[in-house]
């Protein structure tokens, strides 16, 4: 515990310095100077509020504790009530304190590329992947965010074999990243006439937007292919050249894109999705340089990973990564993820509270 006090005193002493820093006249008329300091007193001003209110509770216990101890029978019980209520808030804020005090994902405030692939199943993996696009979209609704389709391959049967589409929005990575992974549906196919369950996968790969400080792609390294755009889009499929195949030539990494109205559209939309699959693929790397163990299984975004079963005949929805399961299939394949989302993330503190990292 000394260590995270002498935390939140070195926390509390630097807001207090960028308080007093923000009030003179020369950092005001700064306007760089004064959004710097603004910004880094806005990420710490909550940990010192919170902390605050953790040593009012102290004072309340050490205060109460003197009453139980000096004073007469009926002030003790009225200092007990008290020293129990001040006990139990401060060993709630003192949780609070620890979890604000966990490292923070450099990527968090990052918007996200996110593909879908029908995986397993044939048309039925497809359509499915179709469901989880649109469980997305809903839910980015409902969170306020934007979605811009990139680009997509629809299936005859209806869904897509691949859909690519951004998310843009106040901290779409911190809540995204964990669906990562492979989502598995079973349910029974429109085209079963038997009424078999059958079992298919799609896959969700979600990787932060890296913009050109992240990374830089010289011209030189890209080669820029332009073919017809196929399936639905508009007047322009199929009659012009605008669909763009780009690839980086150092890495290997190949990514295309047809759904913009013109070349000039897809190609912009293009080089978003090849510089995040670049940020993606030496984020990885350097992870795995540092010996990087990712113990747990939320997040990983290995796509082999079975991370959660959608059973539509018992509108059951478990997610295998933190043991979570409930019966409202027909909520959350409408957008409605926000529970789910919040016990992975509450899965995911505990585990680094222990020591344990992703």
């Amino acid at each position: 515990m000394s260590k995270i006090i002498e935390r939140l005193n070195t926390i509390e002493k630097r807001v207090i310095y960028l308080e007093k820093m923000m009030l003179l006249p020369g950092v005001i008329e700064d306007f760089k100077r004064y959004s710097l300091f603004a910004k880094e007193h806005a990420n710490l001003i909550k940990i010192v509020e919170t902390y605050r209110d953790y040593k009012k509770c102290l004072q309340t216990i050490e205060e109460a504790q003197q009453l139980i101890k000096d004073g007469d029978d009926e002030i003790a019980i009225f200092a007990q009530e008290e020293l129990e209520q001040a006990t139990k808030e401060s060993e709630k804020l003192y949780k609070e304190l620890e979890i604000m005090l966990l490292p923070k994902d450099p990527n968090d405030e990052k918007n996200v590329i996110v593909e879908i692939r029908g995986a397993a199943g044939g048309d039925e993996a497809n359509i499915f992947a179709g469901d989880l696009f649109r469980m997305y979209v809903k839910y980015a609704e409902k969170n306020n965010w934007k979605i811009e389709v990139l680009d997509s391959n629809e299936s005859e049967q209806g869904g897509f074999s691949l859909i690519s589409f951004l998310v843009s929005g106040k901290r779409v990575y911190s809540r995204l990243k964990y669906e990562s992974g492979a989502h598995r549906v079973q349910r029974v196919p429109k085209t079963e006439s038997q009424g078999r369950i059958h079992t298919s996968t799609a896959t969700v790969l979600v990787m932060p937007e890296a913009d050109d400080i992240d990374i830089k792609i010289e011209e030189k390294d890209i080669k820029v292919d332009t073919y017809r755009a196929s399936g639905a889009g508009g007047q322009h499929v199929n009659k012009t050249d605008s669909a763009v195949r780009m690839t980086h030539i150092p890495t290997g990494i190949v990514v295309t894109c047809q759904d913009g109205r013109s070349q000039i559209e897809n190609r912009e939309k293009a080089l978003t999705i090849l510089r995040t699959k670049i940020y993606d693929e030496m984020t990885r790397r350097a992870e795995a340089e540092r010996g990087a163990e990712r113990k747990s299984k939320i997040g990983t975004g290995d796509r082999s990973e079975k991370i959660r079963t959608y059973n539509y005949p018992q509108n059951r929805v478990t997610d295998h990564r933190i043991n979570y399961t409930v019966n409202q299939l027909d909520r959350i394949i409408n957008g409605d993820l926000t529970d789910l989302i919040d016990s992975l993330i509450n899965e995911d503190q505990k585990l680094k509270l222990s020591g344990m990292s992703l």
